[in-house]
């Protein structure tokens, strides 16, 4: 552990006076009828959509499993998670493989259908604020938020990944 002081988040610049050190890398992904700004550091890969193994009696947006690296992979629809659009997946699409923050051993990974691409961006206080009324935000969103001159959902991943656990659970 170090004994260097902790800099409060307020203040414009870090230890170096370079405001860069507090800088995050992010990805910004579309969804059906939205973007969602996502930590880098949770996108295990990217790769091309597969129709995905049906899970009986789950419910729609829970798309299935997917395989990837020797894991049968939860891929979920985030639009139609929240209700914002209903979403399939097509030639164009990608599957987001995302580490679980959880910390749950059988279910380390799961993954969000993306229409097309993410884009890396780089997220700092100058370039972030917040957006939107929050008693109007979606299901499993923490934020609505502006990145330069996208707009974007930050997803509760943490409840997300507990809802697909719960899913799966009450599916078996």
């Amino acid at each position: 552990m170090s004994n260097d002081p902790v800099m409060p988040l307020d203040h414009d610049t870090g230890p170096s006076g370079d405001s860069a050190e507090r800088d995050i890398r992010g990805v910004l992904i579309q969804i059906a009828g939205a973007r969602l700004l996502l930590p880098n550091a949770t996108v295990a890969e990217v790769m091309s959509f597969a129709p995905p193994e049906s899970v009986v009696g789950a419910p729609a947006w829970l798309l299935g499993r997917t395989r990837w690296r020797g894991w049968q992979v939860p891929l979920i629809g985030f639009a139609q998670l929240t209700g914002l659009a209903d979403e399939q997946g097509t030639l164009n699409s990608k599957v987001l493989v995302l580490k679980a923050l959880g910390g749950n051993p059988k279910a380390p990974y799961f993954a969000i259908l993306s229409q097309g691409f993410p884009r890396l961006v780089t997220v700092s206080r100058a370039t972030l604020e917040t957006s939107g009324d929050p008693a109007e935000l979606p299901p499993m969103v923490l934020a609505e938020v502006r990145l330069n001159e996208d707009d974007a959902y930050v997803p509760d991943l943490v409840a997300v990944e507990t809802l697909i656990i719960e899913t799966l659970s009450a599916a078996a």
